[in-house]
């Protein structure tokens, strides 16, 4: 074995975990959230950017509006889930970086132009959402990660400001019946993998 993590680590985040369509009724705590995201905020980014935004949708009117801006496929399982987390990235994410960087001096100044920092944004938030996920596992729930949506409605209906963007919208719960797809092949080390 050349993984330090346990094969039953292994499992839960990895190897068993699954994408779930169904969930069972059962509530996911803020507790729970703030769990999972005290843990999973420690992934790395660029320069420390931090420019995930995470709204969860737990009331009747939020669902409602959520589920308006599903594609058809994903309207029902959102409509369903116990809870739905939207992940987005803010695009002034540079505002709430540290004044000094001690590795990076003049960090700041590369955030000058918007085009830029929307890139660092996708590419530094897209990582945190994949922890985001990852942790969901390690607290024994299900996440259904979708991009089946209407991201501009989105936007205007979560995020007015203009400054954020969506990146996927995540149910989470317990998985219900019938939770899961087949498991989609996966390519192999050999199909991935090139030594230069």
């Amino acid at each position: 074995m050349t993984l330090e993590l346990d094969t039953v680590a292994q499992d839960l985040l990895f190897r068993e975990a699954r994408t779930a369509n169904t969930f069972t009724d059962e509530p996911v705590t803020d507790e729970q959230v703030q769990a999972i995201y005290d843990l999973v905020k420690f992934g790395p980014t660029a320069m420390n950017a931090q420019p995930l935004r995470i709204v969860l949708v737990r009331t009747p009117e939020g669902r409602r509006r959520l589920v308006d801006q599903m594609s058809e496929g994903n309207k029902a399982k959102t409509a369903s889930a116990p809870l739905t987390a939207i992940l987005a990235v803010d695009n002034e994410f540079h505002e709430e970086l540290p004044t000094q960087f001690p590795h990076f001096p003049g960090a700041k100044d590369v955030f000058s132009e918007r085009p830029v920092r929307e890139a660092v944004a996708s590419m530094n938030g897209s990582l945190q959402a994949a922890y985001f996920i990852i942790g969901i596992r390690a607290a024994g729930l299900a996440a259904g990660p979708m991009a089946g949506y209407d991201a501009e409605g989105i936007n205007k209906e979560f995020f007015g400001d203009g400054e954020h963007s969506v990146l996927a919208v995540v149910n989470i719960g317990k998985p219900g019946e019938d939770a899961w797809y087949p498991r989609g092949p996966r390519l192999a080390y050999d199909e991935v993998v090139t030594t230069v």
